[in-house]
């Protein structure tokens, strides 16, 4: 995976694509490596502490340390995102069971930020955004339009969408859209 850096920084599908309105930013996150994980709950310490942090175990929580982020998607399924380094090779010399799947290149993310996040991002994903259902730290797999994403709220007012690269654009058109409704 030594390569996946310069990878990660010469293909951005939304490189440049901003836009800023009232209460709402929506911009591309910075590149990130990405890892689908999978494991049995036995092997879920040892997996935490190659990572340097807890595997979240609870339904629509995350775990932060640094630059890297561990989302909960399932009983034994997680999303892990790192912007600096690659999350795999802390995996790699990991003796217990689990799968470990760089999807780096599938999926890019979309940042949404301001008082009216939630609101921009409500217009075209059916849960409950509320701080109350879905509070600092939550995240699901959802979906967004026609589109399936993994949604991420890492802080109260920002949201994070990891969102298959080929549907980045009708996901990153729809939020300037729903922007300009709540303008």
């Amino acid at each position: 995976m030594a390569d996946t850096a310069a990878t990660l920084a010469r293909e951005q599908p939304l490189a440049g694509r901003v836009h800023a309105g009232t209460g709402v930013e929506i911009a591309p996150a910075p590149p990130a490596f990405r890892i689908s994980l999978r494991a049995p709950g036995d092997s879920v310490a040892a997996l935490s502490a190659a990572l340097a942090l807890d595997l979240p175990q609870e339904p629509k929580t995350s775990a932060a340390s640094g630059k890297r982020a561990a989302l909960w998607l399932g009983p034994d399924e997680w999303l892990v995102i790192d912007e600096k380094a690659d999350p795999g090779a802390a995996l790699a010399g990991v003796d217990a069971p689990h799968s470990a799947v760089d999807i780096s290149q599938r999926n890019t993310a979309i940042m949404v930020r301001g008082l009216r996040a939630a609101d921009v991002i409500s217009h075209g994903c059916p849960q409950d955004l509320s701080l109350e259902a879905f509070s600092k730290g939550a995240c699901s797999r959802t979906v967004f339009g026609k589109v399936e994403i993994v949604l991420h709220r890492p802080q109260a007012e920002t949201f994070r969408i990891e969102v298959w690269r080929s549907f980045s654009d009708y996901v990153f058109d729809y939020l300037i859209d729903a922007a300009r409704d709540v303008d």
